[in-house]
Protein backbone atom coordinates (compact mmCIF):
# COMPACT_ATOMS: atom_id res chain seq x y z
CA UNK A 1 0.00 0.00 0.00
CA UNK A 2 2.73 2.32 1.25
CA UNK A 3 5.07 1.67 -2.36
CA UNK A 4 1.48 2.12 -4.38
CA UNK A 5 0.54 5.24 -2.62
CA UNK A 6 4.22 7.01 -3.06
CA UNK A 7 5.35 5.48 -6.03
CA UNK A 8 2.15 5.11 -7.85
CA UNK A 9 -0.74 7.53 -7.03
CA UNK A 10 1.22 10.35 -5.83
CA UNK A 11 1.94 10.94 -9.24
CA UNK A 12 -1.46 11.40 -10.26
CA UNK A 13 -1.84 14.21 -7.74
CA UNK A 14 1.30 16.16 -7.23
CA UNK A 15 1.47 19.28 -9.67
CA UNK A 16 5.67 20.28 -11.31
CA UNK A 17 6.73 23.48 -9.56
CA UNK A 18 6.77 26.06 -11.94
CA UNK A 19 9.96 28.54 -12.74
CA UNK A 20 10.43 31.00 -14.86
CA UNK A 21 11.58 28.73 -17.79
CA UNK A 22 8.51 29.37 -19.42
CA UNK A 23 9.40 33.43 -19.58
CA UNK A 24 12.12 32.39 -22.15
CA UNK A 25 11.09 30.47 -24.22
CA UNK A 26 11.01 31.91 -27.56
CA UNK A 27 11.84 29.74 -31.26
CA UNK A 28 14.17 32.72 -32.33
CA UNK A 29 16.87 31.31 -30.19
CA UNK A 30 17.24 28.51 -31.72
CA UNK A 31 18.02 30.54 -35.49
CA UNK A 32 21.46 31.62 -36.24
CA UNK A 33 21.81 34.33 -38.81
CA UNK A 34 25.49 32.66 -39.80
CA UNK A 35 27.22 29.61 -40.56
CA UNK A 36 28.14 28.13 -36.46
CA UNK A 37 31.36 26.51 -35.39
CA UNK A 38 29.53 23.32 -35.07
CA UNK A 39 28.65 20.52 -37.82
CA UNK A 40 27.30 17.97 -38.31
CA UNK A 41 26.71 14.18 -39.46
CA UNK A 42 23.56 12.28 -39.48
CA UNK A 43 23.75 8.80 -38.31
CA UNK A 44 20.91 6.46 -39.64
CA UNK A 45 22.21 3.01 -40.70
CA UNK A 46 23.02 0.83 -37.35
CA UNK A 47 25.98 -0.76 -38.26
CA UNK A 48 27.69 2.99 -38.98
CA UNK A 49 26.05 4.29 -35.61
CA UNK A 50 28.21 1.50 -34.01
CA UNK A 51 31.31 2.26 -35.95
CA UNK A 52 30.98 5.92 -34.76
CA UNK A 53 30.19 5.29 -31.34
CA UNK A 54 33.42 3.00 -31.09
CA UNK A 55 35.58 5.42 -33.55
CA UNK A 56 35.09 8.45 -31.53
CA UNK A 57 36.48 6.39 -28.13
CA UNK A 58 38.98 4.73 -30.08
CA UNK A 59 40.36 8.18 -30.86
CA UNK A 60 39.76 10.21 -27.71
CA UNK A 61 42.76 12.07 -26.21
CA UNK A 62 42.06 13.22 -23.09
CA UNK A 63 38.21 13.13 -21.94
CA UNK A 64 35.52 10.80 -22.47
CA UNK A 65 31.87 11.22 -20.93
CA UNK A 66 29.34 8.81 -21.65
CA UNK A 67 25.74 8.21 -20.34
CA UNK A 68 23.01 5.84 -20.91
CA UNK A 69 19.77 4.35 -19.73
CA UNK A 70 20.52 0.71 -20.69
CA UNK A 71 23.03 -1.51 -21.31
CA UNK A 72 22.11 -4.95 -22.87
CA UNK A 73 23.87 -8.00 -22.62
CA UNK A 74 25.57 -9.33 -26.14
CA UNK A 75 28.25 -8.53 -28.37
CA UNK A 76 27.78 -4.83 -29.07
CA UNK A 77 28.01 -4.03 -25.48
CA UNK A 78 31.14 -6.47 -25.28
CA UNK A 79 32.45 -3.77 -28.56
CA UNK A 80 31.64 -0.82 -26.29
CA UNK A 81 33.08 -1.87 -23.05
CA UNK A 82 36.54 -3.21 -24.46
CA UNK A 83 36.68 0.29 -26.53
CA UNK A 84 36.65 2.37 -23.17
CA UNK A 85 38.54 -0.03 -21.59
CA UNK A 86 40.89 0.47 -24.07
CA UNK A 87 40.60 4.38 -23.66
CA UNK A 88 41.03 4.16 -20.05
CA UNK A 89 44.26 1.90 -20.77
CA UNK A 90 45.77 4.41 -23.08
CA UNK A 91 45.17 7.62 -20.78
CA UNK A 92 41.66 8.97 -21.40
CA UNK A 93 39.81 9.63 -18.39
CA UNK A 94 36.62 7.83 -18.15
CA UNK A 95 33.32 8.94 -16.44
CA UNK A 96 30.44 6.91 -17.23
CA UNK A 97 26.67 7.91 -15.88
CA UNK A 98 24.25 5.26 -16.19
CA UNK A 99 20.51 4.91 -14.96
CA UNK A 100 20.09 3.21 -11.42
CA UNK A 101 17.72 1.11 -12.05
CA UNK A 102 18.01 -0.05 -15.99
CA UNK A 103 21.75 -0.44 -16.19
CA UNK A 104 22.16 -3.89 -15.72
CA UNK A 105 25.52 -4.43 -14.39
CA UNK A 106 24.05 -6.80 -12.16
CA UNK A 107 24.09 -10.81 -12.55
CA UNK A 108 26.11 -12.02 -15.52
CA UNK A 109 27.22 -8.77 -16.29
CA UNK A 110 28.18 -7.84 -12.58
CA UNK A 111 32.35 -8.24 -13.87
CA UNK A 112 31.76 -5.06 -15.84
CA UNK A 113 31.02 -3.67 -12.74
CA UNK A 114 33.72 -4.60 -10.90
CA UNK A 115 36.38 -3.80 -13.68
CA UNK A 116 34.98 -0.27 -14.37
CA UNK A 117 35.59 0.18 -10.87
CA UNK A 118 38.70 -1.38 -10.26
CA UNK A 119 40.70 0.51 -13.28
CA UNK A 120 42.36 3.92 -12.19
CA UNK A 121 41.07 6.08 -15.36
CA UNK A 122 37.28 5.01 -15.09
CA UNK A 123 34.78 6.74 -13.07
CA UNK A 124 31.63 4.69 -12.71
CA UNK A 125 28.02 6.78 -11.11
CA UNK A 126 24.76 5.46 -11.02
CA UNK A 127 21.64 7.82 -11.43
CA UNK A 128 18.65 7.83 -8.78
CA UNK A 129 19.79 4.05 -7.50
CA UNK A 130 16.76 1.54 -6.58
CA UNK A 131 15.49 2.40 -2.94
CA UNK A 132 12.41 0.70 -1.77
CA UNK A 133 12.08 2.92 1.08
CA UNK A 134 11.49 5.92 -0.91
CA UNK A 135 8.94 4.53 -3.79
CA UNK A 136 8.33 8.07 -5.41
CA UNK A 137 11.82 8.00 -6.71
CA UNK A 138 11.55 4.81 -8.65
CA UNK A 139 10.03 7.11 -11.75
CA UNK A 140 13.12 9.46 -11.68
CA UNK A 141 14.98 7.68 -14.30
CA UNK A 142 17.93 8.83 -16.51
CA UNK A 143 17.14 8.78 -19.94
CA UNK A 144 19.59 10.26 -21.62
CA UNK A 145 22.06 8.62 -24.21
CA UNK A 146 24.92 11.06 -24.90
CA UNK A 147 29.01 10.39 -25.48
CA UNK A 148 31.44 13.93 -25.18
CA UNK A 149 34.89 13.41 -26.42
CA UNK A 150 37.43 15.76 -25.74
CA UNK A 151 35.33 18.93 -26.15
CA UNK A 152 35.34 17.77 -29.93
CA UNK A 153 32.63 15.43 -30.65
CA UNK A 154 29.58 14.72 -29.11
CA UNK A 155 26.82 11.48 -30.21
CA UNK A 156 23.24 12.32 -29.14
CA UNK A 157 20.00 10.10 -30.26
CA UNK A 158 17.88 7.46 -28.98
CA UNK A 159 20.30 4.47 -29.05
CA UNK A 160 21.02 2.39 -25.78
CA UNK A 161 23.82 -0.11 -25.97
CA UNK A 162 22.35 -3.76 -26.92
CA UNK A 163 22.99 -5.46 -30.43
CA UNK A 164 19.19 -4.53 -31.35
CA UNK A 165 20.13 -1.02 -31.62
CA UNK A 166 23.37 -1.72 -34.00
CA UNK A 167 21.97 -4.99 -35.34
CA UNK A 168 22.59 -5.55 -39.47
CA UNK A 169 19.14 -5.86 -41.81
CA UNK A 170 17.05 -9.47 -40.93
CA UNK A 171 18.00 -9.15 -37.37
CA UNK A 172 14.84 -10.00 -35.13
CA UNK A 173 13.84 -7.39 -33.07
CA UNK A 174 15.80 -5.04 -34.33
CA UNK A 175 15.55 -1.25 -33.49
CA UNK A 176 15.67 1.22 -35.80
CA UNK A 177 17.05 4.58 -34.43
CA UNK A 178 18.93 7.70 -35.16
CA UNK A 179 21.97 9.83 -34.07
CA UNK A 180 23.78 13.14 -34.80
CA UNK A 181 27.27 13.50 -34.43
CA UNK A 182 28.24 16.93 -33.64
CA UNK A 183 31.91 18.29 -34.44
CA UNK A 184 32.95 21.17 -32.91
CA UNK A 185 35.63 22.88 -35.64
CA UNK A 186 36.88 25.66 -33.49
CA UNK A 187 38.58 23.99 -30.49
CA UNK A 188 39.67 28.08 -29.64
CA UNK A 189 36.68 28.92 -29.21
CA UNK A 190 35.01 25.91 -27.29
CA UNK A 191 32.26 28.37 -25.07
CA UNK A 192 31.05 29.01 -28.59
CA UNK A 193 30.44 25.03 -29.68
CA UNK A 194 26.98 22.84 -28.34
CA UNK A 195 29.29 20.43 -26.99
CA UNK A 196 30.36 22.95 -24.06
CA UNK A 197 26.38 23.08 -23.16
CA UNK A 198 26.21 18.83 -23.17
CA UNK A 199 29.39 18.78 -21.46
CA UNK A 200 27.90 21.04 -18.43
CA UNK A 201 24.47 19.28 -18.41
CA UNK A 202 26.73 15.83 -18.16
CA UNK A 203 28.63 17.59 -14.98
CA UNK A 204 25.28 19.12 -13.58
CA UNK A 205 23.95 15.58 -13.83
CA UNK A 206 26.81 13.88 -12.58
CA UNK A 207 27.53 15.75 -9.47
CA UNK A 208 24.27 16.11 -8.42
CA UNK A 209 23.02 14.58 -4.83
CA UNK A 210 20.67 11.82 -7.05
CA UNK A 211 23.71 10.40 -8.13
CA UNK A 212 25.76 8.22 -6.82
CA UNK A 213 29.04 5.81 -6.75
CA UNK A 214 28.17 1.88 -6.31
CA UNK A 215 31.18 0.60 -5.44
CA UNK A 216 33.78 2.83 -3.64
CA UNK A 217 36.20 -0.47 -2.90
CA UNK A 218 36.34 -3.77 -3.90
CA UNK A 219 37.24 -7.22 -1.56
CA UNK A 220 40.00 -9.15 -2.77
CA UNK A 221 37.68 -11.55 -4.73
CA UNK A 222 36.63 -9.15 -6.61
CA UNK A 223 39.26 -7.04 -7.51
CA UNK A 224 40.24 -10.38 -8.67
CA UNK A 225 36.72 -10.43 -10.90
CA UNK A 226 37.94 -7.35 -12.10
CA UNK A 227 41.42 -8.08 -13.31
CA UNK A 228 40.07 -11.32 -15.15
CA UNK A 229 37.25 -9.62 -16.56
CA UNK A 230 39.95 -6.70 -17.80
CA UNK A 231 42.08 -8.67 -19.76
CA UNK A 232 39.15 -10.48 -21.54
CA UNK A 233 37.94 -6.92 -22.98
CA UNK A 234 41.70 -6.34 -23.49
CA UNK A 235 41.79 -9.68 -25.31
CA UNK A 236 38.56 -9.10 -27.49
CA UNK A 237 39.30 -5.31 -27.98
CA UNK A 238 42.56 -7.04 -29.93
CA UNK A 239 40.86 -10.03 -31.83
CA UNK A 240 38.10 -8.19 -32.37
CA UNK A 241 39.48 -4.83 -33.97
CA UNK A 242 42.13 -6.89 -35.91
CA UNK A 243 39.24 -8.30 -37.61
CA UNK A 244 37.39 -5.07 -38.25
CA UNK A 245 39.67 -2.96 -38.48
CA UNK A 246 37.05 -0.24 -40.20
CA UNK A 247 35.66 0.54 -36.47
CA UNK A 248 39.42 2.21 -35.42
CA UNK A 249 40.61 3.83 -38.77
CA UNK A 250 41.80 6.96 -37.99
CA UNK A 251 41.71 8.41 -40.96
CA UNK A 252 37.49 8.08 -40.70
CA UNK A 253 36.92 12.04 -41.91
CA UNK A 254 33.32 12.59 -40.04
CA UNK A 255 34.13 16.69 -41.30
CA UNK A 256 34.43 15.32 -44.69
CA UNK A 257 30.51 13.30 -44.24
CA UNK A 258 29.33 16.84 -42.19
CA UNK A 259 26.55 18.93 -43.06
CA UNK A 260 26.74 23.33 -41.79
CA UNK A 261 24.76 24.75 -39.28
CA UNK A 262 23.70 27.92 -38.46
CA UNK A 263 23.17 27.13 -34.82
CA UNK A 264 22.88 24.52 -32.47
CA UNK A 265 20.97 24.73 -29.24
CA UNK A 266 21.18 21.84 -26.45
CA UNK A 267 17.56 21.33 -24.56
CA UNK A 268 17.02 19.15 -21.66
CA UNK A 269 14.19 18.59 -19.18
CA UNK A 270 15.16 19.72 -14.98
CA UNK A 271 16.50 17.41 -13.06
CA UNK A 272 14.01 16.80 -10.16
CA UNK A 273 12.23 14.19 -8.77
CA UNK A 274 8.33 13.41 -8.89
CA UNK A 275 6.54 15.00 -11.62
CA UNK A 276 8.99 17.65 -13.23
CA UNK A 277 8.42 21.02 -15.03
CA UNK A 278 8.08 20.00 -19.17
CA UNK A 279 10.95 22.31 -20.21
CA UNK A 280 11.45 19.86 -23.21
CA UNK A 281 8.09 20.18 -24.12
CA UNK A 282 7.66 23.46 -23.76
CA UNK A 283 10.49 24.14 -26.48
CA UNK A 284 8.61 21.98 -28.78
CA UNK A 285 5.07 23.09 -28.03
CA UNK A 286 6.62 26.39 -29.07
CA UNK A 287 7.97 25.25 -32.21
CA UNK A 288 4.89 23.56 -33.46
CA UNK A 289 2.89 27.04 -32.60
CA UNK A 290 4.88 28.80 -34.24
CA UNK A 291 5.84 26.48 -37.63
CA UNK A 292 4.54 28.38 -40.65
CA UNK A 293 4.14 25.41 -42.98
CA UNK A 294 5.15 22.07 -42.28
CA UNK A 295 5.59 19.91 -39.00
CA UNK A 296 7.16 16.47 -38.64
CA UNK A 297 6.93 14.20 -35.83
CA UNK A 298 8.74 10.57 -35.27
CA UNK A 299 8.40 8.95 -31.98
CA UNK A 300 8.07 5.21 -31.45
CA UNK A 301 5.13 6.01 -28.83
CA UNK A 302 2.36 8.77 -29.47
CA UNK A 303 0.29 9.11 -26.08
CA UNK A 304 -0.87 12.87 -25.73
CA UNK A 305 -2.59 13.19 -22.49
CA UNK A 306 -4.59 16.09 -21.34
CA UNK A 307 -1.83 17.33 -19.05
CA UNK A 308 0.32 17.60 -22.18
CA UNK A 309 -1.83 19.02 -24.47
CA UNK A 310 -2.83 21.84 -22.30
CA UNK A 311 0.65 23.14 -22.72
CA UNK A 312 -0.24 23.30 -26.85
CA UNK A 313 -2.83 25.65 -28.34
CA UNK A 314 -4.19 23.84 -31.01
CA UNK A 315 -5.46 27.40 -32.25
CA UNK A 316 -2.08 28.69 -32.98
CA UNK A 317 -1.31 26.13 -35.31
CA UNK A 318 -1.01 27.56 -38.66
CA UNK A 319 1.70 24.76 -40.79
CA UNK A 320 -0.97 22.70 -43.18
CA UNK A 321 1.18 20.12 -43.27
CA UNK A 322 1.74 17.52 -40.67
CA UNK A 323 2.49 14.07 -40.77
CA UNK A 324 2.86 12.01 -37.71
CA UNK A 325 4.70 8.35 -37.86
CA UNK A 326 4.63 5.69 -35.17
CA UNK A 327 4.50 1.68 -34.69
CA UNK A 328 1.62 -0.14 -35.72
CA UNK A 329 0.53 -3.03 -33.48
CA UNK A 330 2.49 -5.43 -35.32
CA UNK A 331 5.88 -3.79 -35.08
CA UNK A 332 5.82 -2.58 -31.04
CA UNK A 333 7.70 -4.14 -29.21
CA UNK A 334 5.91 -2.20 -26.03
CA UNK A 335 2.67 -3.27 -25.90
CA UNK A 336 1.77 -1.25 -22.84
CA UNK A 337 2.63 1.86 -24.50
CA UNK A 338 0.58 0.76 -27.49
CA UNK A 339 -2.26 0.42 -25.44
CA UNK A 340 -1.88 4.24 -24.02
CA UNK A 341 -1.79 5.46 -27.93
CA UNK A 342 -4.81 3.30 -28.84
CA UNK A 343 -7.06 5.19 -26.77
CA UNK A 344 -6.12 8.51 -29.50
CA UNK A 345 -5.06 6.95 -32.08
CA UNK A 346 -8.53 7.21 -34.13
CA UNK A 347 -9.10 10.82 -32.67
CA UNK A 348 -5.10 12.02 -34.08
CA UNK A 349 -6.04 10.28 -37.10
CA UNK A 350 -9.33 12.09 -38.07
CA UNK A 351 -7.40 15.39 -37.31
CA UNK A 352 -5.18 17.60 -39.48
CA UNK A 353 -2.09 15.62 -38.94
CA UNK A 354 -1.47 13.04 -41.46
CA UNK A 355 -0.72 9.55 -39.25
CA UNK A 356 1.66 6.93 -40.08
CA UNK A 357 2.10 3.59 -38.76
CA UNK A 358 5.52 1.29 -39.71
CA UNK A 359 4.56 -1.91 -41.04
CA UNK A 360 7.11 -4.95 -39.88
CA UNK A 361 6.49 -7.63 -37.47
CA UNK A 362 10.10 -8.40 -36.77
CA UNK A 363 11.81 -4.52 -35.78
CA UNK A 364 10.18 -1.54 -35.14
CA UNK A 365 11.10 2.26 -34.70
CA UNK A 366 12.61 3.86 -31.98
CA UNK A 367 13.43 7.02 -33.40
CA UNK A 368 12.42 10.42 -31.69
CA UNK A 369 12.77 13.35 -34.14
CA UNK A 370 11.12 16.26 -34.72
CA UNK A 371 11.26 19.07 -37.87
CA UNK A 372 9.49 22.37 -38.10
CA UNK A 373 9.82 24.12 -41.48
CA UNK A 374 12.09 22.15 -43.25
CA UNK A 375 14.16 23.94 -41.56
CA UNK A 376 14.97 23.09 -37.45
CA UNK A 377 15.72 19.60 -37.01
CA UNK A 378 15.61 18.44 -33.19
CA UNK A 379 16.58 14.94 -31.94
CA UNK A 380 17.49 13.09 -29.24
CA UNK A 381 16.22 11.03 -26.42
CA UNK A 382 12.89 12.46 -26.16
CA UNK A 383 9.53 10.57 -26.53
CA UNK A 384 5.94 11.81 -27.62
CA UNK A 385 4.80 10.58 -24.01
CA UNK A 386 3.94 11.63 -20.17
CA UNK A 387 7.18 10.06 -19.27
CA UNK A 388 9.72 11.84 -21.23
CA UNK A 389 7.30 14.97 -20.65
CA UNK A 390 6.91 14.95 -16.94
CA UNK A 391 9.19 12.35 -15.31
CA UNK A 392 12.51 11.10 -16.83
CA UNK A 393 15.98 13.28 -17.68
CA UNK A 394 15.76 13.91 -21.50
CA UNK A 395 17.78 15.75 -23.80
CA UNK A 396 17.58 16.85 -27.42
CA UNK A 397 19.36 19.11 -30.01
CA UNK A 398 18.03 21.74 -32.00
CA UNK A 399 19.69 22.45 -35.43
CA UNK A 400 18.93 24.89 -37.53
CA UNK A 401 20.24 23.78 -41.05
CA UNK A 402 18.41 23.35 -43.88
CA UNK A 403 20.73 20.71 -45.18
CA UNK A 404 20.24 18.80 -42.42
CA UNK A 405 16.74 18.66 -42.65
CA UNK A 406 16.54 17.87 -46.42
CA UNK A 407 18.63 14.77 -45.57
CA UNK A 408 16.06 13.74 -42.36
CA UNK A 409 13.23 14.18 -45.30
CA UNK A 410 14.60 11.99 -47.40
CA UNK A 411 15.14 9.17 -44.73
CA UNK A 412 11.70 9.59 -43.15
CA UNK A 413 9.66 10.13 -46.37
CA UNK A 414 11.59 6.41 -47.58
CA UNK A 415 9.94 4.62 -44.03
CA UNK A 416 7.17 6.40 -44.95
CA UNK A 417 6.52 5.74 -48.46
CA UNK A 418 7.64 1.93 -48.21
CA UNK A 419 7.42 0.68 -44.98
CA UNK A 420 4.23 2.87 -43.67
CA UNK A 421 0.57 2.95 -44.12
CA UNK A 422 -1.64 6.12 -43.78
CA UNK A 423 -4.36 5.55 -40.69
CA UNK A 424 -8.08 6.66 -41.20
CA UNK A 425 -9.90 8.36 -38.97
CA UNK A 426 -11.53 5.31 -38.14
CA UNK A 427 -8.50 3.41 -37.48
CA UNK A 428 -8.69 1.00 -40.43
CA UNK A 429 -5.65 1.83 -43.02
CA UNK A 430 -5.65 3.64 -45.91
CA UNK A 431 -4.87 0.97 -49.13
CA UNK A 432 -1.49 1.63 -50.92
CA UNK A 433 -0.30 -1.22 -53.00
CA UNK A 434 3.32 -0.89 -52.23
CA UNK A 435 2.95 -1.65 -48.57
CA UNK A 436 1.22 -4.46 -47.05
CA UNK A 437 -0.23 -4.39 -43.85
CA UNK A 438 1.27 -6.71 -41.19
CA UNK A 439 -0.86 -9.18 -39.46
CA UNK A 440 -0.82 -8.81 -35.81
CA UNK A 441 -0.38 -11.91 -33.42
CA UNK A 442 -3.90 -13.32 -31.53
CA UNK A 443 -1.98 -12.89 -28.73
CA UNK A 444 -0.34 -9.66 -28.96
CA UNK A 445 -3.80 -8.00 -30.41
CA UNK A 446 -5.83 -9.76 -27.42
CA UNK A 447 -3.29 -8.07 -24.41
CA UNK A 448 -3.36 -4.65 -26.07
CA UNK A 449 -7.32 -4.55 -25.86
CA UNK A 450 -7.01 -6.07 -22.14
CA UNK A 451 -4.56 -3.57 -20.87
CA UNK A 452 -6.00 -0.74 -23.28
CA UNK A 453 -8.17 -0.62 -20.03
CA UNK A 454 -6.30 -0.91 -16.80
CA UNK A 455 -3.43 1.36 -18.48
CA UNK A 456 -5.85 4.74 -18.45
CA UNK A 457 -5.52 4.01 -14.54
CA UNK A 458 -1.50 5.24 -14.82
CA UNK A 459 -1.72 6.73 -17.79
CA UNK A 460 0.52 9.62 -16.82
CA UNK A 461 3.30 7.30 -16.12
CA UNK A 462 3.45 5.60 -19.78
Amino acid sequence: MYAFLYGVLVFSIQKPLESSYLDGVNVEQFYGDDRSQDRVVLVEDPLDAGVARVNLIANAEDTLDITYHVLHAGKASDVFFSSIIDAADRGVKVRILLDGMFHNLRGSMKDVLYAFTFHNNIELKFYEPIDALRPWTLNNRLHDKLIISDKEYAVIGGRNIGDKYFAPEGFEGASNDRDVIIINTDLHSINGSVVNDMKEYFDKVWEHEYTKTPLTQLSYKQKGVAQDSLDTFRLLFNTFFLDHPEFLQNDLDWLDQSVPTNKITFIHNPIERMNKEPWVWYELTNLMEHAEQSILIQSPYIIPTKNMTKHLNTSNISANDITILTNSLSATSNVIAYSGYKRYREKIAGSIANLYEYQNSTNQLHTKSFLFDNQISVIGSFNLDPRSTFLSTESMVVIDSEELADLLIQEVEAVIERQSLLVNYDGTYVYNPLVEEEKVPFKKAIITKILSIPVRLVENML
